[in-house]
């Protein structure tokens, strides 16, 4: 089903969401020549169909009256590692970025940790942000995961679309704020590997079918 959701939508819903503040995070969509991607420095209000910059992933401009987000490298690296990824969002949502602030991924403390596709939300090393260093430890820590932390930075989320992107990112940011919590009251009793074995299996068919791996 063709998606509803453009990069200009998507950045509005995420500060309308609270998941990133003033000019911080970005959006791109997959496309055959490449992607196309947010541009750097816009607040989302000012953002339209025009503002997109289509790119080659070797960061050759196609299209843009605006300079990519700095983190097209992030980007362009993820879809080169990952082809069944669509879309992809990053934010600094509070809480994930506060875990990431702490060199913390989120363990698997809820059955919904496997929503991100394994039994952990891993949380890449530190480095400069734009940086090529930064995308292939967002690679790494993405290897068989739909979405990680980033050390001292922030979150990135994939998907099938925009849509499911934005909706794991929402999803990692909850995790990441009730794994705050439980550390708070002690610390959370972790689900054992065959528990989230059993989890990843049942997710495997739930929804709709459409929606599936989003």
């Amino acid at each position: 089903m063709e998606s509803s959701l453009d990069l200009a939508g998507c950045m509005q819903r995420i500060a309308a969401a609270g998941l990133s503040a003033g000019t911080s995070g970005n959006a791109s969509l997959r496309t055959p020549e490449g992607m196309r991607i947010t541009p750097s420095g816009v607040a989302p209000a000012m953002l339209d169909a025009r503002s997109d910059v289509a790119m080659r992933l070797d960061g050759t401009v196609l299209a843009g009256r605006l300079e990519p987000s700095s983190e097209w490298r992030m980007h362009a690296a993820i879809y080169a590692a990952h082809p069944d990824a669509a879309a992809i969002v990053h934010c600094h949502s509070r809480h994930a970025t506060a875990l990431a602030c702490c060199g913390r991924g989120i363990p698997a403390f809820h059955y919904m940790v496997a929503v991100a596709g394994g039994a952990d939300i891993r949380c890449a090393p530190y480095a400069l942000f734009g940086s090529e260093e930064l995308a292939q430890h967002a690679v790494s820590a993405l290897e068989g995961r739909r979405a990680c932390l980033l050390g001292n930075h922030g979150q990135i989320a994939t998907g099938h679309s925009l849509e499911s992107a934005l909706s794991l990112a929402i999803e990692v940011e909850e995790l990441a704020a009730q794994y705050l919590l439980a550390l708070s009251a002690g610390g959370p009793r972790h689900l054992d590997d065959e528990q989230m074995r059993e989890v990843m299996e049942r997710f495997a068919g739930y929804g709709q079918p459409q929606e599936r791996g989003a």
